[in-house]
């Protein structure tokens, strides 16, 4: 395969990505993708997603985590409109990725990202500002992860970040991270990347994305609280559990 590299992207996480052209003139991206636990499944997600509105993997080397995909352009990406507009499209972009993959499937469950998670967090017990709070995150965490007859494969980090403007269709996913489980919970990404309006008016934020993704809106708070209490993060402070506080 030959390829014409332009400079990298720099705004990447986990991953050297850099806009190519093919021998045949081609435009697109190669991305190499460093060890990761969350999205060790993307080329398999992708390859499931085909077609849809997710890039389009054009070739693939599992074993060195490389793709060659779909070009968005003019790859712009969704977080420069208002957020009530990039809560529409979410939605709709998270509607169609919901299916159930076939029996024989690679996919994780959610419960195993969660349990990776809840174990970093309890790592960190000692530096807990309220560890009820903490505690009642992990016991959500085992509780809505329970396999049921209505779970999908999820996008898991869909945010406005993660979507870009593009030719074959307006919008386009990049970036899923495919576990297997609830769709209450596949919006959350996107809704902690709105923290104003989390801080200022969650509940009301909270059902108004539940109304337009079709999920039990009291099933995404439990999600949001038990994501905001329990998730792993650098930090853990009164201001790091300001938002499950308000959300319990």
């Amino acid at each position: 395969m030959s390829l014409s590299l332009e400079a990298p992207f720099g705004d990447v996480s986990c991953a050297w990505v850099a806009p190519v052209e093919r021998a045949d003139g081609t435009r697109a991206v190669l991305k190499l993708g460093m060890p990761h636990f969350e999205g060790a499944h993307e080329i398999q997600g992708l390859r499931f997603w085909n077609r849809g509105p997710t890039v389009r993997l054009l070739e693939a080397d599992v074993d060195l985590n490389a793709m060659l995909l779909e070009r968005c352009q003019p790859g712009t990406a969704l977080r420069e409109l208002p957020e009530r507009e990039q809560d529409v499209i979410v939605a709709g972009l998270l509607r169609r990725l919901w299916s159930r993959p076939p029996a024989a499937h690679p996919f994780r469950p959610l419960s195993a990202m969660l349990a990776h998670w809840a174990d970093e967090t309890m790592a960190d017990a000692h530096r807990w500002p309220d560890a009820g709070l903490v505690q009642e995150g992990l016991h959500l965490f085992d509780e809505l992860s329970r396999p049921s007859d209505g779970d999908v494969l999820l996008a898991t980090d869909l945010h406005a970040g993660n979507v870009l403007r593009a030719q074959r269709e307006p919008w386009l996913v990049i970036d899923p991270k495919p576990f297997v489980g609830d769709r209450a919970y596949d919006a959350t990404q996107h809704l902690f990347n709105c923290e104003g309006r989390m801080l200022s008016a969650p509940v009301a934020t909270i059902e108004e994305v539940a109304d337009l993704l079709g999920v039990d809106g009291e099933r995404f708070r439990l999600w949001m609280f038990a994501r905001s209490a329990a998730e792993p993060r650098d930090t853990w402070n009164d201001d790091s559990v300001a938002l499950p506080r308000v959300l319990a």
